[in-house]
């Protein structure tokens, strides 16, 4: 492995990597808090509530999503311990609960499931050494390959929208007997079947018998077939294929998603959200593409449907290396984009309105960009603004030409200042994509230091929330802990590592860089180092690292791809031969500090940094994509 030494004396340590530094010190401060707030000795969420709302398996993981990702970025040496405990607290706590069989999903659908694997993924990639999850891994990804219960191999299909661990699970009966209208929090997305006779309104749900004939017809036909947020099952596979490149993995997953490209192909180039059980389009629908579960039609559209794609498009490409295998998620994207109009949010009626008035601030009011998420018989409508995670998560991707546009498009149809960063956090975590994007593009160049304030600010307000909650935790609603989940990563993701936050709905997380401490062999920054990533290429990353301590070295091993598919050709430094710093100490100054660079040969997926106390180095990598098959890293 290559190795580099930094010479630049540090001098006025830069704000951001301070502020970077204290990030960590805070989420390691508030991790703790919250664990010790709601969790029991093994590690489940302290809690003895009924299992009703069958809506809960993924809030009990969700709790602890992003814990993994924050160890390999450089969080506590425990957390990953902390994790792994609180996985399994909670996997035998759902388990009691009858949620979980075998330690997997009994029968959900993947828009939820997607949500409750994201943290056995990070564990996964932060520890593929643990034969444990790594049994688990494959145990799971058994589960949807040709042979299983829940994969129909002559029709390329998921037998069921609600699917798991026993199988298929057909049918809505056990969950929506009747859809009625004390289902207050539904309502804004109006009704899922929109051709029974005599139910036109939602308010016509308030008939006890039209409220049991849609949830006979829901169980019938929302309940049976394919749809497209099952896409999402693709990272079990991946996740599998990453530990050893068993090809079993790979060619269902590539199978599972041509089949709805080809469909997609078929429909205009809009990607269907349903499939009859002998695998027709619409079979269950009088031939409408649209209607299926979690589909364009009820109750999320683009927001359900586009998140798969995008999370299929990402598998594909991991798998491929080939960016056409990203098409399954560009065009979802382009068919409602194609259809945009103009108009202010606040003056707009739109299923979910919360998130942009907290994403857009005070810019709401302001006419801008809104894209159909939903279609029925009636057409495209429920306009709201593009969400920037799914065409960024597929630029990420390539970096190519096309997917730059697409975002360019969207920046220039935008009614609201992109370089603003507003002081909200959403249930995925994100939003602050727009911003990051003018940083990145050299128009936004205070952003790190304001992103990183917000951060802490976050935090601090999750800690406040902690201290201040006198909640019954017998009794409380299985989404109170996600709410109050101290641990944040969109910051450090986008500025540590060139990488958007995670495609929440059962997204992998392959980061444009990954670092791991040579000298405690674990991933993740050092102690004391920070790390900022500047530019972003097809050819590269620019990065800064500095190291703030006054007396320890530090050494970083700075790797091209988390998964180390790419290779470091080479790489532009800074040196300075001292210039006689620190100088005399009569003086009251420093003297100044030259720079010069040089190129140092790489060929390798990995680099060396050693860095003395009170020194930085700014390296721009240039890099080659997809040089080795991509599998999770051993450190």
């Amino acid at each position: 492995m290559r190795e580099i030494r930094a010479t630049v004396p540090l001098g006025a340590p830069p704000a951001w990597a301070v502020l970077e530094r204290r990030l960590f010190d805070a989420l390691d401060e508030a991790w703790r808090a919250f664990a010790g707030r709601y969790c029991g000795p093994d590690g489940r969420l302290i809690y003895h509530g009924p299992a009703a709302d069958r809506d809960g398996a993924d809030d009990f993981y969700e709790a602890f999503f992003n814990w993994p990702t924050l160890y390999q970025l450089g969080g506590a040496d425990d957390l990953l311990g902390a994790a792994k405990q609180h996985w399994e607290g909670v996997t035998a706590q759902l388990t009691e609960l009858g949620y979980l069989v075998d330690e997997y999903e009994r029968g959900y659908d993947w828009f939820h499931q997607g949500e409750s694997m994201l943290l056995f993924y990070g564990i996964c990639a932060a520890d593929p050494r643990d034969e444990r999850f790594a049994e688990r891994a494959r145990r799971f990804a058994e589960l949807y390959l040709p042979g299983s219960a829940n994969y129909d191999a002559e029709h390329d299909i998921i037998r069921a929208p609600h699917n798991g661990a026993v199988g298929p699970r057909y049918g809505l009966q056990w969950e929506w007997a009747s859809y009625h209208t004390d289902l207050v929090s539904m309502r804004p997305f109006g009704l899922p079947l929109r051709d029974l006779p005599g139910i036109t309104r939602w308010e016509d749900l308030g008939d006890p018998c039209n409220a049991a004939r849609m949830g006979a017809a829901m169980s019938e036909r929302i309940g049976r077939g394919d749809v497209a947020v099952n896409l999402a099952a693709t990272s079990l596979a991946v996740n599998a294929w990453l530990y050893d490149g068993d090809d079993r993995y790979r060619d269902w997953a590539l199978r599972y998603i041509g089949a709805w490209q080809r469909r997609a192909e078929a429909n205009d180039g809009i990607i269907p959200d349903n499939v009859g059980p002998t695998g027709i389009v619409g079979e269950l629908h009088d031939g409408r593409w649209y209607g299926g579960n979690y589909g364009w039609q009820w109750p999320h559209g683009l927001y359900s449907v586009g998140a798969a794609a995008a999370i299929a498009a990402v598998n594909a490409h991991l798998l491929t290396g080939d960016d056409a295998a990203l098409a399954i998620g560009r065009d979802p994207l382009e068919a409602v984009y194609e259809r945009a109009t103009q108009a202010a949010v606040t003056e707009t009626e739109m299923s979910i309105s919360d998130r942009w008035l907290a994403e857009l601030g005070d810019e709401a009011c302001k006419p801008t960009m809104l894209v159909p998420n939903r279609h029925d018989d009636s057409g495209w409508f429920d306009f709201q603004p593009p969400q920037l995670g799914l065409p960024v998560w597929l630029w990420h991707r390539s970096l190519g030409g096309a997917d730059a546009d697409r975002l360019e498009r969207l920046r220039r149809a935008s009614g609201y200042d992109w370089t603003t960063v507003r002081p909200f956090r959403n249930k995925e975590e994100a939003g602050h994509e727009a911003p990051w994007l003018e940083y990145l593009r050299g128009a936004n160049p205070a952003y790190p230091e304001l992103m990183l304030t917000t951060a802490l600010g976050q935090v601090q307000r999750r800690m406040a929330l902690i201290e201040a909650d006198d909640a019954d935790l017998a009794t409380i609603h299985v989404h109170h802990w996600q709410r109050l989940n101290p641990v944040l990563t969109e910051a450090l993701l986008q500025l540590v590592t060139g990488t958007p936050q995670v495609l929440y709905n059962g997204g992998l997380l392959p980061t444009r860089l990954a670092y791991f401490d040579a000298d405690r062999h674990r991933p993740g920054l050092p102690p004391d180092v920070a790390a900022l990533v500047s530019a972003v290429r097809a050819d590269g990353a620019e990065l800064e690292l500095v190291n703030l301590s006054l007396s320890s070295t530090r050494r970083v091993v700075v790797q091209a791809g988390q998964f180390g598919e790419h290779d470091i050709d080479h790489v532009t430094t800074t040196s300075s031969a001292g210039d006689g710093y620190p100088g005399d100490p009569r003086a009251y100054t420093a003297p100044p500090i030259h720079e010069s660079e040089q190129e140092v040969p790489v060929h390798g997926p990995r680099l060396l940094v050693e860095l003395p106390p009170g020194r930085r180095i700014r390296l721009d990598l240039h890099t080659t994509a997809r040089v080795r098959t991509p599998s999770h890293q051993h450190y």
